[in-house]
């Protein structure tokens, strides 16, 4: 079955997340974007996954499939700009580095997946696989 949790989200491990998120809060590490939002729903033909990926550019962006596994990887790479060093900052919140996610994909036709970025959303239509419908036989006795 396909399960629409991403991997690293199980109910189970709310205890650890529950102090992680608090240590990064208190400490002021990490961010928010340190694993992107994505909302999932079904359609009745196909999961679509809506992933918040706003400030990046389409290359920024890769879509990778290995086995039953989809990861979205995205980076913001640190661009130095040589106009940059003439500026005073007092403090520089632009935050560069790489996100990442991974879902299941065991019962999609990944071939068939389509994926679109607009204006900060990353939008996956993803097919389901169609179910096998067993056939029953009537076998004679001899």
């Amino acid at each position: 079955m396909f399960e629409i949790i991403p991997f690293g989200s199980r109910q189970d491990d709310w205890f650890d997340r529950f102090f992680d998120s608090f240590e990064k809060s208190f400490w002021g590490t990490g961010s928010d974007l340190a694993s992107f939002r994505a909302d999932c729903s079904d359609d009745g033909k196909n999961f679509i996954v809506e992933a918040e990926l706003p400030g990046f550019k389409k290359e920024d962006i890769s879509l990778d499939v290995d086995g039953d596994t989809l990861t979205i990887h995205a980076e913001h790479k640190d661009e130095k700009d040589s106009s940059d060093s003439s500026k005073n900052y007092v403090k520089k919140e632009r935050f560069y580095g790489s996100y990442e996610r991974s879902f299941d994909v065991a019962d999609i036709d990944v071939d068939s997946i389509k994926a679109e970025y607009n204006n900060g959303i990353l939008k996956l239509t993803m097919p389901k696989k169609p179910e096998l419908v067993s056939e029953t036989k009537h076998l004679m006795i001899e």
